[in-house]
């Protein structure tokens, strides 16, 4: 190259920005095999994004800019080619050629017209080799950049963890407690998500933020978390619980106490006064007035130590993580023992101690058994303070929200009152506006029909004339726009004889264990099965799922399944085992390789990830998405029985209605694990209860299951 990459990119960028993402920028930039492409194009392809998420540029068009600038700098020209257009190279022409010079768009459009011309390319005229060479080597480009991206993102995202969350007494000042933040937009480095918006939080109320996967309201929290927000008071803290608490030494209790940075620090300060005094330091020469300062300072520690009620702390923290199922010896044991989802529960129970003058949750409940979010939506209807929810829960919503905040087509609406009456309210504008467009529209009609009848009649010509004039001031309802319906078509296995599934006295332990989960367990599954498995976590249910499918198998007693049934089991675990890096349609592609691509996006559509989501990296998708191709991975092979263990964590409101009517649907068997009421209560028959090692039916309905556990 010309010069120094990474000197290159400090001269061009506007501001520095983060070192781990310039050190991959420049290795992009230096790979031997990387191309500029057209005034920058394909540099800005690979590293745009990149460019404005670390901070290097202000926005797009800057990102656009400093590529372009690259471009001629790294490859030794002193001025840019001017209109672009490409110089013809003596002989014949490819059209392949002369794609390299495009963008993106124009690229496509050529390459479609070669497909075109020729048709695929099992019926047309095979590649040259060097057509073929060139058509590897701009794979593997897009490879590398998109793998790049990939890397970017991973690294960014861990270098913004946040810090453990502290207490920070009297933030707040008088009068600025409401939050008021007046035009302002919300964008993913890219692309902009939230536009000219209006938000009002008021003091004290309880916020639900609802809203499409990938609409951007996770993106929304951390804008608010880092105060990226104009109009965010400084003095308000807010605190997003996002990340799982760290993996170390430090017990869970010491985890949450150790937010109270002023406690733990004047409880220090006291015991080396003290020592300093029961020591008989200030007895030596001098000591009187040492003497005499100690006990002054002793005094105002062990007034503040009142003032925050350092001797209560302990007890309230326990409080909170009793209220989330850590039990005593739980609170004692250190948190790299925990699995991720409970600590997130660490990470809730500190912010709940912290109480930020804003709290924000990012749905709070898919780590938590029913038992821990009965608890959390009585905490939180107490809650002094402003909290924001985002969640697909629509009963918890409606326990403890006052207020619905919408986020639809780039604006925030506020709704007073719960979820349900939000639907009813939006039910009810929709219908209105409908009724208005139909009245408008015949009201135009009957002033057309004058002016049509009128229109060469000499007498009637101002009547006309007045007519049209008013017609023209008619304005148009602006109609409100409805989403496209999601979908979750889960394919027809064929039927299967019972029984499908046996368990025949099955007692299970785990290796090593002395703890015996179940004991003398006798039940079958067939096609028509429809149950819901409920219990506090911990007690075994993921267990049971995994010796019905098989990944487990019984210490006593047999499991028989008919070699005619496929299972398939959706988990958190098989979300988080996508491989992010790919688009979903690779990753399909990876996993059943062989297949028609048609096959792969038609699978993929049926669980509402359309041709555009297919072809993007899934580390850009919403956690909502990602779980969609999850569903479109464990039922490529036509499961007879879908084995689902919280299956609505991460879906939005919407998915979760059809994620309803999916399973209303399949003619399958459903075994589900959740806490959902409303995905429970509109799919599944039985209600089973896990306790003492025992599975039992539960006679009742999902609220009366609800009593029984407040009591």
């Amino acid at each position: 190259m010309a010069r120094d990459a990474k000197a290159a990119v400090e001269a061009v960028v506007t501001s520095a920005g983060d070192d781990t993402i310039l050190d991959y920028v420049v290795s992009v930039l230096e790979d031997e095999d990387f191309e500029f492409g057209a005034d920058g194009e394909d540099a800005f392809e690979a590293i745009g994004s990149m460019l404005v998420e670390g901070g290097f540029v202000a926005d797009e068009g800057e990102a656009r800019r400093a590529c372009r600038e690259l471009s001629h700098v790294l490859k030794g020209e002193e001025e840019p080619r001017g209109d672009g257009f490409r110089q013809l190279d003596s002989g014949p022409v490819q059209m392949a050629d002369m794609s390299d010079g495009l963008d993106t768009h124009e690229r496509i459009s050529a390459e479609g017209l070669i497909q075109t011309s020729w048709g695929p390319d099992t019926g047309g005229p095979a590649l040259s080799s060097r057509d073929a060479a060139k058509q590897e080597k701009r794979k593997a480009k897009e490879e590398r950049a998109q793998q790049a991206a990939w890397e970017a993102h991973r690294r960014a995202a861990e270098a913004t963890k946040g810090e453990k969350p502290r207490i920070v007494r009297n933030a707040g000042a008088l009068g600025s407690r409401d939050i008021h933040l007046v035009s302002f937009s919300v964008s993913n480095g890219g692309a902009e998500l939230i536009e000219d918006a209006d938000l009002i939080l008021a003091h004290g109320r309880r916020y639900g933020l609802i809203g499409r996967n990938g609409t951007g309201k996770t993106t929304l929290l951390r804008a608010m978390s880092s105060h990226n927000i104009k109009g965010l008071p400084a003095s308000c803290q807010v605190l997003h619980v996002e990340q799982e608490a760290e993996a170390t030494d430090e017990t869970v209790l010491e985890a949450v106490l150790s937010c109270d940075v002023e406690r733990a620090e004047l409880l220090a300060e006291e015991a080396e006064i003290m020592a300093r005094i029961d020591s008989g330091a200030s007895a030596k020469p001098g000591g009187d007035e040492h003497a005499s300062g100690d006990l002054a300072r002793l005094q105002e520690v062990s007034k503040r130590l009142l003032e925050i009620d350092a001797a209560g702390a302990e007890a309230r923290a326990a409080s909170l993580l009793s209220g989330l199922s850590f039990d005593d010896e739980m609170m004692r044991r250190p948190t790299k023992t925990f699995s991720g989802g409970w600590r997130m529960r660490v990470s809730l129970a500190c912010a709940l101690f912290v109480e930020p003058d804003l709290l924000l949750l990012d749905e709070p409940t898919n780590h938590l058994d029913l038992h821990a979010v009965l608890w959390l939506e009585d905490y939180l209807t107490r809650w002094p303070k402003t909290v924001l929810i985002v969640s697909h829960a629509r009963e918890f919503l409606n326990s403890v929200c006052t207020d619905i905040i919408h986020l639809k087509s780039k604006k925030l609406t506020t709704y007073r009152g719960t979820y349900d009456n939000f639907e009813k309210q939006l039910r009810e504008h929709i219908r209105n506006q409908r009724s208005q467009a139909e009245s408008v529209e015949r009201q135009k009609k009957h002033i057309q029909a004058f002016v049509d009848k009128f229109r060469y009649n000499a007498k009637r010509a101002s009547l006309v004339q007045s007519r049209i004039k008013a017609l023209e001031r008619i304005a148009d309802v602006d109609l409100y726009e409805e989403d496209a319906e999601y979908v979750f078509n889960f394919p027809d296995p064929g039927t299967v004889e019972p029984p499908v599934m046996g368990f025949d006295n099955v007692s299970f332990r785990y290796p090593g264990s002395s703890r015996t989960l179940f004991k003398n367990l006798d039940f079958g599954l067939d096609m028509g099965s429809r149950l819901a498995i409920v219990g506090p976590n911990g007690i075994g249910k993921t267990t049971l799922l995994k010796l019905i499918s098989g990944d487990l198998e019984p210490t006593e007693g047999h499991v028989t399944r008919s070699p005619k049934a496929r299972m398939a089991t959706f988990s958190q675990h098989h979300v988080d085992g996508l491989d992010l890096s790919l688009t979903p349609l690779q990753y399909l592609e990876k996993q059943f390789p062989s297949n028609p691509e048609p096959r792969y996006r038609g699978h993929l559509a049926s669980f509402g990830i359309p041709a555009e989501l297919a072809m993007q990296p899934m580390f850009t998708l919403s956690g909502g998405q990602k779980s969609r191709v999850a569903f479109a991975k464990i039922t490529w092979t036509k499961p007879h029985i879908l084995l689902l263990d919280e299956p609505s964590n991460h879906l939005d409101i919407d998915a979760v209605d059809a994620l309803v009517k999916g399973l209303t649907l399949f003619p399958g068997a459903v075994l589900m694990v959740s806490h959902d009421q409303h995905l429970i209560e509109a799919t599944v028959d039985e209600l089973w209860m896990c306790e003492n090692g025992h599975v039992t039916p539960f006679h009742g309905t999902f609220e009366e299951y609800k009593q029984r556990l407040r009591k």
